[in-house]
Formats: C-alpha cells, sequence, structure tokens
C-alpha cells in the first residue's frame, strides 16, 4: 500500500471517530435537552434533521458554486436510490432506534443496534463478495463484548424488556446496515454532502408529516437550551452522519461500522462526566475492549501493509 492510500486510511479512520464520537456526545446533548426542557423526541428528530440537511446542501452550493444541487434528481433511476436511502437508511435509523428506546431502554436499543457489523458480514458472506476471516471474527467479539459491558455493566437483568422493544433494536441494526452499505453507491457518483444532506432533508420532511417542527414555543428558553440545540443539529447530526459516510470512500463498510461502537462508548464517558451517571467496572472493561478494537484493526492493517510491501520486493 503506497503512503497516498495509507494517508487516505487514516483520514477514514479520523472521520469514523469523529462521526461517531459527535453521534455519542449528541445523545448525551440530547438526553440533557430532554430533561431541561421535557422536549418531545419526534419534534427533535424532525427538527434536527431539516436543519442539518438544510444546512449540509448549502454548504455544498457553497462550495460548488458552478454545480448543481440537483444533480441527482436528473433521471428516474437515481432520483429513486436517494429517496430509497433516505428513507430506508437515515430515517429508518432514526425511527427504529428510538422506537426501541420509547418501549425498552437506551441501554438494549444502543446494543441491538450495533448487531450492524454482523449484518454487513453476513451480508457479504451471503452475497460471496468476501470470506469471514479470523481478525474479523476477533473485531466483532470485541465490539459486541465491549458495547454489551459498557452498556449495561455486566447485568443481564437490564435486558429485560417488553419483545417489541428487541424487534425495532433489530430493525435499527439492520437499518444501520443498509444506511452503511447503500451509501457506498451514492458516493461513487454524487459528493458526500449532497447524499447525506438530501437524505436528511427528504428523511425531515416525511417525519414533519407526524411532528411538525414549528408546532413549539422556543420564547422561554435558556440560552443554554439553544446551545444544547444547536450542538445536536450541528455536531450530533450534520457532522456526525457527514463524517461517518464520508469515512466510506477510504475504508470497508466492515470496518466503518465496527468502529461506529464508539458512539456508546463516548456517550457513556460524556455521561458520567458531565450527567454525573455512575460508571461501574465492567463498563470500563467495555471501554478497554473497544479501544482494543481499534487498536487491533489499526495495527492489523499496518501488519499487512508491511507484509504486502515484502511479497512485492
Amino acid at each position: 500500500m503506497n503512503q497516498s492510500a495509507q494517508k487516505n486510511r487514516t483520514l477514514g479512520f479520523i472521520l469514523v471517530i469523529l462521526g461517531a464520537s459527535f453521534w455519542g456526545i449528541g445523545g448525551t446533548v440530547a438526553q440533557k435537552l430532554f430533561q431541561q426542557e421535557n422536549i418531545e423526541v419526534g419534534w427533535l428528530v424532525s427538527s434536527r434533521l431539516l436543519l442539518a440537511g438544510l444546512l449540509l446542501i448549502t454548504a455544498y452550493k457553497i462550495t460548488h458554486r458552478k454545480e448543481s444541487i440537483f444533480v441527482m434528481w436528473r433521471t428516474k433511476y437515481n432520483a429513486f436510490r436517494q429517496i430509497l436511502f433516505s428513507l430506508l437508511g437515515m430515517l429508518a435509523v432514526q425511527y427504529t432506534y428510538m422506537m426501541s428506546i420509547s418501549i425498552g431502554n437506551s441501554a438494549v436499543a444502543t446494543l441491538l443496534q450495533y448487531l450492524a457489523p454482523l449484518f454487513i458480514m453476513a451480508y457479504y458472506l451471503i452475497t460471496k463478495h468476501s470470506q469471514l476471516t479470523r481478525q474479523d471474527g476477533i473485531a466483532v467479539t470485541l465490539t459486541l463484548i465491549g458495547t454489551f459491558l459498557l452498556l449495561t455493566n455486566g447485568s443481564l437483568s437490564t435486558l429485560s424488556v417488553p419483545s417489541m422493544a428487541v424487534f425495532w433494536g433489530i430493525l435499527s441494526g439492520l437499518s444501520a446496515a443498509f444506511y452503511t452499505l447503500y451509501a457506498v453507491s451514492l458516493l461513487q457518483q454524487f459528493h458526500s454532502l449532497l447524499v447525506v444532506g438530501w437524505s436528511m432533508l427528504i428523511g425531515g420532511i416525511v417525519m414533519s408529516l407526524f411532528h411538525q417542527p414549528w408546532q413549539i414555543d422556543m420564547s422561554n428558553w435558556a440560552f443554554s437550551t439553544i446551545a444544547y440545540f444547536l450542538f445536536i443539529v450541528v455536531f450530533g447530526t450534520m457532522l456526525a452522519f457527514w463524517f461517518y459516510i464520508s469515512s466510506l470512500h477510504y475504508l470497508a463498510p466492515k470496518e466503518t461500522s465496527l468502529l461506529g461502537s464508539l458512539e456508546p462508548l463516548t456517550a457513556v464517558v460524556t455521561s458520567v462526566f458531565w450527567l454525573k451517571i455512575a460508571f461501574g467496572g465492567f463498563q470500563f472493561i467495555g471501554t478497554m475492549l473497544i479501544l482494543c478494537m481499534i487498536l487491533y484493526l489499526t495495527v492489523f492493517q499496518k501488519k499487512n501493509r508491511e507484509e504486502d510491501l515484502t511479497n512485492l520486493g
């Protein structure tokens, strides 16, 4: 692997780590917002998708003044692909995850969402795009055990939730897998700002049919409330999704999905230090396992590059 490819791979790692971290921190900020202002979840989802989508599309137009923002709408095929990604990817991830939380709890919902790497690897095995390797198995094992310990502190009792919560949680994992896999073909043809921007805008419009963003009184909002909301829109939604999707330019979908497990890690860490939530011993072990997974992926890929260079020599 040449130096340019190595730099691209490093950029991919940085993007997915930042995206997942913003996702996790944004979730903690949203929890604070819910507690402080008793804001309805559906309203927040529709509002942040609409605003973040408009910001991303605007950013594309500013940086690509001569290019049209409607490029993917010029053919029915591309328009269909974008709408499919928006509804079954962007919106589905948001809605199924929130449904699982509302029926069960956030720990189980997040744990089930991070079945996505398994679904992605299963897809590759079924379609014969790749074979399951030993390093894949190790990375998935570290991810699942680490995430389970991180979210439950080793207590199986926290998994005692209604069957419908498990149903929506599994759908959330499937949606996350679809979101990661389907984005690759779109990114090969269109800019990531447009792909993510339009998916958010479309998802926000559909959500607005059920949760109207304009039906809320902001007159009593404190400065901190406004700051939390803007953070969720800009960092927890716009940059989080954009960075995550952009990492697919440089990393394989299964790697991006595995590294996305930093979301629950950052959510727990910020909850401990900001919201003063207790952090147990098993959660610390889970944190270490996820960090080991990241280190393992990095070291293994470096070893592969060195072996490739040796073989070429």
